[in-house]
């Protein structure tokens, strides 16, 4: 790329991020006043919805409404999308008195939206409209009526869907954050309804699901002899022995890295016992607990495992970094 592209490109790329910033600061201060009760009045409708949340938009405001419903569903709202074209040819049907309209249009008059809001206010639902004019029919038309407007589009001819867009979508987030909030809404809930993803598998995957079994589990009496726990250690390929008492509870457990600091010492591991080898009292977890404080215990500490044993301090298990990799939680 030539050097006046490049810089072309850039400063490009530079004001549409500073228009876009700039208009959610406007939009920011809006929240004052008359704006700021609309807000309140809309995160009130929402709250007291005793069936569900419909979005709806068309155009670039309908790839935005796709998104607010999807943010409402993930944060403990039931919402769905409808097209309004597709809803004024049979869909509209989904739509009851118990539920929350929320339209998007920029212009506030949408043909589509017009057609069927009327049909969705006379059952009873409410309206909240985001718009960019307030004075439009479809802002006239709400209960609640949220401004969206922006001076100017990020697009340099002043026409194509940037800054608007933004603005909505950044209304419908603040709309799903105060409604999380007034809901009472936790992280364990957010984790229920998001199982299939990395997150969701580390904050509702239990330590018992992601350890290796007891017979998997490298482990020798703290009596043996240091050879014969490095050919445990390599037999089992976890890169660490546990070392049991003679009530086969963890005494102890000696890691590749012990071993390694104590060639640093000296190459001759002659005469030396295991029992002197070993890092007493390691770092252990019960099997209940979430693979995402198995996580944290290991960064914490800064180490790469963990024992998994009873209350009583007996061997269940053990699990490394690998482990917790290999189940996908980090």
């Amino acid at each position: 790329m030539i050097a006046k592209t490049r810089d072309r490109t850039l400063k490009l790329a530079r004001d549409t991020l500073t228009i876009e910033a700039a208009a959610l600061h406007t939009m920011r201060d809006r929240l004052e006043g008359a704006d700021a009760d609309a807000l309140v009045l809309a995160v009130d409708l929402l709250h007291s919805c005793k069936g569900r949340i419909v979005v709806s938009g068309i155009g670039k405001s309908g790839h935005i409404a796709r998104k607010i419903a999807a943010t409402f569903a993930s944060t403990g709202s039931p919402a769905f999308f409808v097209h309004p074209a597709e809803a004024s040819h049979g869909d509209l049907g989904m739509v009851t008195r118990d539920d929350v309209f929320v339209a998007l249009s920029n212009s506030g008059e949408t043909d589509e939206l017009l057609t069927i809001v009327p049909i969705v206010k006379r059952t009873g639902a409410k309206l909240i409209a985001l718009t960019g004019a307030p004075n439009s029919s479809l802002a006239k038309l709400a209960d609640a009526h949220l401004d969206t407007s922006v001076e100017k589009e990020a697009c340099p001819l002043n026409l194509a869907p940037t800054t608007s867009t933004t603005a909505a979508l950044a209304m419908g987030d603040a709309l799903a954050v105060a409604l999380l909030d007034a809901r009472g809404f936790q992280a364990e809930d957010f984790q229920r309804s998001h199982p299939g993803g990395r997150l969701g598998r580390k904050q509702l995957m239990h330590v018992s699901e992601v350890m290796r079994s007891f017979d998997e589990t490298p482990k020798i009496a703290i009596s043996a002899s240091l050879q014969d726990a490095l050919i445990e250690m390599t037999a089992k390929r976890m890169g660490m022995v546990v070392t049991l008492d003679k009530a086969n509870k963890v005494a102890g457990i000696f890691t590749d890295g012990d071993l390694r600091r104590l060639l640093e010492k000296s190459t001759n591991l002659d005469g030396l016992t295991l029992e002197k080898a070993i890092t007493a009292a390691p770092r252990t977890i019960p099997p209940e607990l979430l693979a995402e404080e198995a996580i944290e215990m290991m960064e914490k500490h800064r180490i790469n495992h963990l024992v998994v044993t009873d209350p009583a301090g007996a061997l269940l298990g053990a699990l490394n970094l690998h482990d917790l990799f290999a189940a996908k939680v980090i």
